[in-house]
């Protein structure tokens, strides 16, 4: 893909914090929203059908998006759908087979008008295997697609030196797409084979933003579910803020309502 319409993409991007009050699932007024993502202090798993149940005394409405997860195999992307939906993050990698799909929600509250949106996150994830093997499944993802996260790994310089391919690999000019990257191991910094330099000259050269991911387990109980669920929110509450920023403003401009920048 051309420089000038990887550029036109940014163009949607908004600075972080700039719609969204970032620390707002944090406060008082955001306890009953969040508590719906909750059961005994650990994550609850969304089906495909199942949204949070509201008090009757709070209201938001639902903004949905599909987001297709694209990546090199090993990168981290099974990894890090479960760690935004509040799973155990495996410990070995396996390829995944066929396409997997997992529900997030999250709340936020705009800084234009003070309304609370609640966002469903729905992560597509497939094995690099599968999309070599099936030319039909690359098309499925991406099909009513809202965004594509597209995934390096800091403990993988080939996947980061790869970024270019992937993104001309998995995108074409005439897709009107949201993009962003995360790296992710970005708690490994002991075995990084990308440094900051390499980012920021990334997303200069390339107008994205770059959103890093740690990859490790919160603390467990013996059932296995996280020890503090609000406590695994607020370690993901960064990526979540920044899609739901970045899609939201990518919707109004597409709307017309607000121009690009």
């Amino acid at each position: 893909m051309c420089l000038t319409l990887m550029c036109s993409a940014m163009s949607l991007c908004p600075a972080p914090g700039s719609l969204l009050l970032r620390d707002w699932h944090q406060s008082a007024e955001a306890k009953e929203y969040v508590g719906s993502l909750l059961r005994k202090n650990a994550r609850k798993v969304f089906g495909l059908i199942e949204r949070p149940v509201l008090p009757p005394q709070v209201a938001a409405d639902t903004v949905s998006y599909k987001i297709f997860v694209s990546g090199k195999s090993g990168v981290g992307k099974t990894a890090m759908v479960a760690k935004l939906v509040g799973q155990e993050v495996p410990s070995v990698h396996h390829e995944t087979t066929g396409i997997q799909t997992a529900t997030v929600y999250w709340p936020v509250k705009l800084k234009s008008n003070s309304q609370v949106l609640l966002f469903k996150f729905q992560f597509w994830d497939c094995g690099e295997a599968t999309l070599k093997k099936f030319d039909h499944i690359l098309p499925a993802c991406k099909e009513k697609a809202d965004a594509v996260l597209l995934l390096f790994s800091f403990t993988d310089r080939l996947s980061f030196d790869d970024l270019p391919n992937q993104i001309a690999r998995v995108l074409d000019g005439s897709e009107k797409l949201a993009r962003i990257v995360v790296g992710s191991k970005f708690d490994q910094y002991m075995h990084t084979d990308v440094t900051e330099q390499d980012v920021t000259e990334f997303q200069h050269t390339w107008q994205l933003p770059v959103l890093r991911m740690k990859s490790v387990n919160g603390p467990r109980l013996a059932d296995g579910w996280t020890l503090d669920g609000r406590a695994g929110l607020t370690d993901v509450a960064h990526i979540l803020n920044r899609l739901a920023e970045n899609l939201w403003h990518y919707d109004q401009v597409a709307a017309g309502l607000v121009p690009a920048d």
